[in-house]
């Protein structure tokens, strides 16, 4: 007798392909939002300088960076952490051909943006506090040198998406990782938190919502037998009177937990009377949104023009 469609159950001796099956059906849907999302910027190559080292006597090469520099002097800073759940990712993303953080680069240097696309060490290597810390010295060294390449370190911003957005949060609202190098979040003009994940840890609703708790145990307990790790690795919870002015984006398809991450840190934010402004980006999801980063005629990318071109 045949089985419905819907209740067929895959040999056993099939189950090896199945890893293989979803891996290609999850590449084929990243292309496509390539195909459809992704369009190139142009900067002439004379104006990017590739892997530079911000860590000073650091041979990891995750402790590079990648500068795109708009033509003439003064113009402002965006310093832009990658996602990947702190597990995965680099500067150099490629999918399908396309340079996904190359070429938010290259879009906001044509804007008038330098910009400085970095990595950090991942998980399991290190810790989330200290992939804060690299994060920390990327900012610092942007601070330092960027000045001697034309840019205004008086105007500097730092973003990120998903992971890179949680990890931009912390450094921009817990004075610790800055202040160990001398300096403070004070330095930030603004905060780009796209698609935030993680911030704030301690919120039980969004474990009822789906957010997986020991996908969030692997990346932030770090031994502790207590719950404290929940709110010491909250950004949310560093946030004081003096922080700077966020921009928070999600996507309309985004999951429930992560809409509500971002609306937690909006709402954080305006109970401290810290300038926030939140926008949900239609038509897109957790991974698509960060092709419309760096496109003109999409919500994201106007909107970050704006915040930076507002923030001065």
């Amino acid at each position: 007798m045949d089985v419905p469609m819907g209740k067929r159950r895959m040999p056993p001796s099939l189950w090896w392909m199945l890893p293989g099956v979803i891996f290609s059906g999850f590449v084929a849907v990243r292309r496509a939002g390539i195909a459809v999302l992704y369009k190139p910027a142009s900067l002439p190559e004379g104006e990017v300088r590739r892997d530079i080292c911000y860590r000073e006597g650091s041979e990891d090469e995750k402790h590079r960076l990648d500068l795109f520099l708009p033509p003439g002097t003064g113009w402002p800073i965006l310093i832009f952490v990658h996602g990947g759940g702190l597990a995965s990712g680099d500067k150099g993303l490629r999918v399908g051909g396309a340079d996904v953080y190359g070429n938010i680069g290259r879009f906001y240097a044509g804007q008038g943006i330098g910009v400085a696309v970095i990595n950090y060490r991942l998980q399991p290597k290190v810790t989330w506090r200290q992939q804060a810390e690299d994060v920390a010295y990327a900012t610092a060294w942007v601070h330092s040198h960027l000045g001697e390449y034309g840019g205004d370190v008086g105007r500097l911003f730092i973003g990120g998406h998903s992971a890179g957005a949680h990890l931009a949060a912390r450094v921009a609202l817990d004075a610790v990782p800055l202040a160990q190098l001398g300096l403070s979040p004070c330095m930030f003009k603004g905060v780009i938190a796209v698609s935030g994940a993680g911030l704030d840890l301690s919120d039980a609703m969004t474990y009822q919502l789906g957010a997986k708790l020991r996908h969030y145990e692997a990346r932030f307990r770090c031994g502790d037998p207590t719950d404290k790790w929940k709110t010491e690795a909250s950004p949310i919870m560093c946030a004081g009177s003096a922080a700077p002015p966020f921009l928070i984006l999600y996507a309309q398809g985004e999951s429930k937990p992560l809409q509500r991450q971002s609306n937690l840190l909006h709402e954080a934010l305006q109970r401290k009377q810290i300038p926030s402004e939140l926008v949900v980006v239609p038509g897109q999801s957790h991974k698509r949104i960060v092709l419309t980063l760096s496109r003109p005629d999409r919500t994201a990318g106007p909107a970050i023009l704006r915040f930076i071109g507002l923030s001065q």
